[in-house]
């Protein structure tokens, strides 16, 4: 398979994996998500974002060899750059988390609640849309640059990423729907997953364009991630302190990714 068939089966698989989650509504019962349920899918999806981060993203980035200063401070750098570019579209777009309604960004009346919730989802997506593309990238400069990097391990990226995309079309798909009903619900959870596939066009063609600063993308996605598995989903995964549903389904997906990570040669 070419490199544009398998970068293309990447970017469709994450895609596909938040468009089947948010179709669960159509069969489900209930008028919303409970509070275990959103624990565990929110902690699974954390899980393996986290996984993901380390073991696609951040060692990678570690492991590249560079001239000017010792790698791991490329890594720590990208990983803080990441992190500050995520604060800032936070505090920049208006949304409102799905889970406890708190609206975050400039405050403006003009929104409605349903399209801040799906701008929240949306920017969650941004870093996993980049991560896959930035992994493509690698795997078709690697050598040139001096980075290991395949297209088996950046479509099983795509493979965690979609996977991760699961439960969170759930969440959002569902708690659309009592105020949009189950078809508008549905799109709603679809179409905030379609700004991945483009967020990874992006970090593909940034990845070509800007070969020096590979091992810096890596790192940068890394910890866009890890600000939103921080600031967001931990603390969403264990709001109640008396269960730990969200923290068991946190380590399994942790471990489920970290197993495929090697099976799959990521």
């Amino acid at each position: 398979m070419t490199f544009s068939a398998m970068a293309f089966l990447g970017f469709l698989i994450i895609f596909l994996g938040t468009t089947l989650g948010s179709a669960i509504v159509f069969f489900f019962r209930g008028e919303t998500v409970s509070k275990r349920m959103n624990q565990i899918c929110v902690g699974f999806a954390s899980g393996i974002m986290l996984s993901a981060s380390v073991f696609s993203l951040l060692l990678p980035a570690i492991e590249t060899e560079v001239e000017y200063m010792p790698s791991v401070f490329v890594g720590a750098i990208g990983l803080v750059l990441g992190a500050l570019f995520l604060y800032g579209l936070d505090k920049v777009i208006p949304h409102l988390h799905v889970s406890d309604e708190k609206e975050e960004g400039i405050k403006t009346k003009r929104m409605k609640k349903t399209t801040k919730m799906f701008l929240a989802v949306t920017l969650h997506n941004i870093p996993e849309g980049l991560s896959v593309g930035i992994a493509f990238g690698v795997s078709m400069l690697g050598e040139e640059v001096g980075m290991d990097g395949s297209l088996v391990s950046a479509l099983a990226l795509a493979i965690r990423i979609g996977i991760q995309n699961l439960p969170e079309g759930v969440v959002v798909s569902i708690s659309m729907r009592p105020e949009k009903g189950k078809k508008k619900a549905f799109l709603y959870g679809m179409f905030s997953g379609a700004v991945e596939p483009v967020a990874a066009l992006v970090g593909l063609f940034l990845a070509l364009a800007m070969k020096l600063v590979l091992p810096w993308s890596l790192s940068f996605a890394a910890g866009a991630m890890i600000y939103i598995i921080v600031e967001e989903m931990v603390p969403e995964a264990h709001t109640d302190t008396g269960e730990h549903y969200g923290v068991f389904a946190f380590f399994f997906g942790f471990v489920l990714m970290m197993v495929l990570d090697v099976v799959l040669g990521g």
